[in-house]
């Protein structure tokens, strides 16, 4: 099935070997992380094909607009296809949990229904940690089962559910890899960053409790090139053993307290650091209020101020063993997060204020 390319000179790689597959199925490559993977790979000499609902407003891929709820439009844009890298979810704190599940569970289903019939043998599904996560500290946590459950919001627990469609499908005979990213950021980042050094600049971005708690992120270039990486190694990994169940967590690897990371990131973006402290406890029982507010005055075009899982994200430890997924992966992460501040100060002193 797969069509192997010739190996280009990469020095961020050893050897520069690029491997089986070669036509790659990007979904969701409207988002910061889903566009630079898409980029990246067709750098690399991969044949690239994205599909989201808006443009990629990238040159050097395939563009097809689509949607995860259309079927059709699913199995077109993966025919031909030699891997997916399915990333497209619906992401927010807020919504109705009817939207969650048409995208990251019907729409999941629909890209491996897509892939049996096409043929695809592999796929790197991307998940998150909050689908194993239900609220007390992660200090040097694995990457345990997702559990439907315990997960704390529609979209965790809707990502939960297609996290064990993944690996039933695995089980099944595709070579699934499930890669959970946790906490992206960089220059271009219009969703974390970007809120971050907003509510900075408006002095609404508080710390919550003690800021000590350490958590975890992963720098954007990092991600790239460990998305990269799990393209490379998947059809490696199937050779040595099933891939069902492999579950990797990645990060920096770099646990910083959180008030600390949030003050780096809010200076790099040009905005003061968080100046005032809110009790951990009255930040998530304002934010249960919140979410039922919200929902009872929605729809809403932004994210709610707090919620109760953002009071639980900014207040207690989050972060993962990284050892597993290095060696698996055949990956180091390149960038500090020292550096990565500093990148996007370069960056957002470049563009005269813009993330």
């Amino acid at each position: 099935m797969s069509s192997p390319v010739q190996s280009l000179p990469n020095s961020e790689h050893p050897g520069g070997e690029i491997l089986p597959p070669a036509r790659i199925l990007i979904t969701g490559a409207s988002g910061l992380l889903g566009r630079s993977v898409a980029a990246h790979l067709a750098e690399l000499g991969y044949q690239v094909t994205t599909f989201q609902r808006s443009p990629s407003s990238l040159e050097t891929v395939r563009d097809i607009r689509g949607s995860l709820t259309d079927p059709q439009a699913v199995q077109a844009a993966v025919e031909g296809q030699d891997a997916i890298i399915h990333m497209a979810a619906k992401v927010s704190v807020s919504g109705r949990r009817e939207e969650f599940e048409q995208v990251n569970i019907l729409g999941t289903e629909r890209i491996f229904n897509a892939a049996w019939a096409a043929g695809v043998q592999h796929v790197l599904y991307v998940s998150s940690p909050s689908v194993a996560h239900g609220g007390s500290s992660l200090v040097g946590a694995p990457a345990a089962a997702a559990d439907p459950e315990k997960a704390q919001g529609h979209y965790a627990q809707t990502k939960a559910e297609a996290e064990l469609i993944a690996e039933a499908r695995g089980s099944a005979g595709t070579s699934v890899l499930i890669m959970r990213p946790h906490l992206v950021w960089g220059p271009g980042d219009g969703q974390l960053t970007a809120r971050i050094v907003d509510r900075a600049r408006s002095g609404r971005l508080p710390v919550l409790g003690s800021g000590a708690p350490l958590v975890d992120t992963l720098y954007i270039r990092n991600a790239v090139e460990a998305f990269a990486a799990g393209l490379r190694r998947l059809p490696l990994i199937a050779a040595e053993q099933p891939v069902a169940g492999r579950r990797l967590v990645v990060t920096n690897g770099e646990p910083r307290p959180i008030g600390e990371l949030l003050a780096g990131i809010a200076e790099a973006g040009g905005a003061p650091r968080p100046r005032f402290r809110v009790p951990a406890s009255l930040a998530a029982a304002a934010g249960s209020v919140i979410e039922k507010l919200w929902a009872v005055t929605g729809p809403h075009e932004d994210e709610p101020p707090m919620t109760r899982f953002l009071a639980e994200q900014l207040s207690t430890a989050h972060w993962f063993d990284q050892r597993h997924t290095q060696q698996v992966l055949q990956w180091r992460p390149r960038i500090s997060i020292d550096q990565g501040l500093a990148e996007l100060a370069a960056h957002v002193q470049r563009t005269g204020g813009v993330l």
